[in-house]
């Protein structure tokens, strides 16, 4: 059985614990950083939290003499990224050495997020094996920046901040997973690869050469506060055109560094412009498409929409040699969770 974490009530200060974290899809996407060691924006960014019926990271770790790390039943050496989470901790814990285990149901570095849910997965364990000060959205971002927003559920918000050492730049839940109930997720499988370009040096490759990215600083925040109005308002039209807009705009900037990154492929720019046709035909804005550092999909819609666009989706492209392998619907979800003791 499992709970989800309150961190003012569950306790800490455990010796063993197994917890479940979300997939976050951004709508207004992070990309760019001010600083790569802690992981800091150029800007903020939004996203939506993904329930954990499919997708999920599950971590178990306890306390040890040694730090020992098993990934998807692989011993790996712990990487620079976890260092960082870990050292974070021993601050308050010199003697912090844990026994991980942990394995995700989706593909790890296909751009789908799973860095981002693998450490929000060691954040949350760590943090309630070792207690501490620190945020917890704080932790996660030192393992991966979008990591920090899948500390919690809903609709959540990641401030930039503005601190050299990253103390303001954490997560925040906006709206809870009840607040939309009709919103679907519609997750389009195109390709299972890792990507050519992990997202770290594509980042720093725009950063370094992109005159639009320049741009793209400037205005986003406006775009944060526009989107955060139409989830208030549960005007999915709005909604949807921001949320693509902010997809096409990033990639855009991917395409303008130099030399270009493009992480979308034939079958991305099919769907794009199968989504915008079948917006076209029903007259107004039904569905939504958003791409992170990949050619995976992700389709927004309201559960009354839903059937016809995934069986647009099916029929266009899956099947036999479909260029979609797999799809896989989720609502919006709640934040970690954590096992209960039988």
């Amino acid at each position: 059985m499992y709970n989800e974490i309150e961190w003012n009530n569950t306790p800490q200060d455990k010796d063993e614990v197994t917890v479940r974290t979300p997939v976050n899809i951004a709508v207004i996407k992070y990309w760019g950083k001010r600083d790569e060691k802690l992981n800091l924006p150029l800007h903020s960014s939004l996203s939506v939290t993904l329930s954990m019926e499919n997708m999920y990271t599950e971590t178990s770790a306890r306390r040890s003499k040694d730090t020992v790390f098993c990934i998807n039943g692989k011993i790996e050496a712990p990487t620079k990224r976890f260092d960082r989470l870990i050292n974070k901790i021993r601050k308050d814990h010199p003697e912090a050495n844990v026994d991980i285990t942990t394995h995700n149901t989706f593909p790890t570095a296909a751009g789908l997020a799973s860095s981002a849910s693998g450490y929000a997965a060691l954040a949350c364990a760590l943090k309630l094996l070792y207690p501490t000060r620190s945020n917890v959205s704080e932790l996660a971002r030192l393992g991966s920046g979008s990591a920090c927003r899948s500390t919690a559920g809903g609709f959540v918000f990641w401030e930039k901040g503005v601190e050299v050492g990253g103390e303001d730049s954490i997560s925040e839940q906006l709206f809870t997973a009840d607040h939309w109930p009709e919103l679907r997720i519609l997750v389009c499988v195109v390709c299972k690869d890792e990507k050519a370009v992990p997202s770290t040096a594509g980042m720093q490759s725009t950063v370094q050469t992109s005159n639009l990215m320049k741009h793209r600083v400037l205005h986003v925040q406006q775009r944060i506060e526009q989107i955060t109005e139409a989830i208030r308002l549960k005007d999915f039209s709005k909604f949807g055109e921001i949320t693509m807009r902010d997809s096409n705009e990033m990639h855009a900037v991917c395409l303008d560094t130099y030399p270009p990154i493009a992480y979308l492929n034939d079958t991305s720019h099919q769907i794009i412009r199968s989504v915008h046709e079948y917006n076209s035909e029903k007259g107004e804005v039904k569905a939504a498409y958003t791409f992170d550092a990949g050619p995976n999909a992700v389709l927004f819609c309201e559960e009354k929409d839903l059937l016809e666009v995934r069986e647009r989706i099916k029929s266009k492209f899956c099947g036999d040699g479909g260029r979609v392998s797999e799809l896989v619907e989720c609502k919006i979800g709640c934040g970690p969770l954590i096992k209960m003791s039988s």
